[in-house]
């Protein structure tokens, strides 16, 4: 949801992140998520989850992950975003993006997933961005699909019970699989 009027989002710098980082990634994750912090924001998912959306082993083997990258996201020298990039053969794979929630609704997203998809297409070549998205989020949902996102249907369980990635509070939770087209020009998506 574009909850706010697109703002210039400042100069930003974007950066591979570095084990230094792991704590303050952590902490960004956690306050986009879960929580009263997060409810700042909209992408707050603390109705659905309680417990914890990562930790600092699940920070790192994405650090140290073959083919994975955690891109970050500064203003001012202030580490603001990050977002998860992985390259899985002809597409790479979009997770563990996170805005300051004080920060969220003013185009700061919009702006960083642009430079993902750039990133992506120029250091691997590949055609496709994909993500899994809980399907009970439909405004996060609609979001994406009005960056050029599609819905494919294709569901994968949630891990109940790996309290690793939150204490469910509902039993209908379910990852969708969302893919874009990297390859076709924005101005050519269909249905846009």
């Amino acid at each position: 949801m574009d909850i706010a009027p697109a703002q210039d989002p400042g100069q930003l710098t974007f950066r591979d992140a570095a084990d230094a980082d792991v704590p303050v990634l952590v902490t960004l994750i956690e306050s986009a998520y879960r929580g009263d912090s997060s409810r700042a924001g909209w992408t707050t998912e603390a109705d659905l989850l309680q417990g914890q959306r990562t930790d600092p082993d699940g920070v790192r083997q994405v650090l140290r992950a073959p083919g994975s990258r955690l891109l970050v996201v500064e203003r001012d020298g202030a580490l603001i975003a990050c977002c998860q990039l992985e390259h899985r053969g002809d597409a790479a794979y979009f997770g563990m993006f996170a805005v300051r929630p004080e920060l969220q609704g003013a185009g700061l997203g919009k702006v960083i997933i642009a430079e993902a998809e750039h990133t992506v297409r120029e250091s691997w070549g590949v055609s496709e961005m994909h993500m899994t998205v809980i399907s009970v989020r439909e405004e996060l949902i609609a979001w994406y699909e009005r960056r050029g996102y599609r819905r494919t249907g294709k569901l994968s369980p949630f891990p109940y019970g790996d309290e690793r990635f939150g204490v469910p509070q509902r039993d209908d939770l379910a990852f969708e699989l969302l893919v874009k087209d990297l390859a076709r020009p924005a101005g050519q998506l269909q249905g846009r």
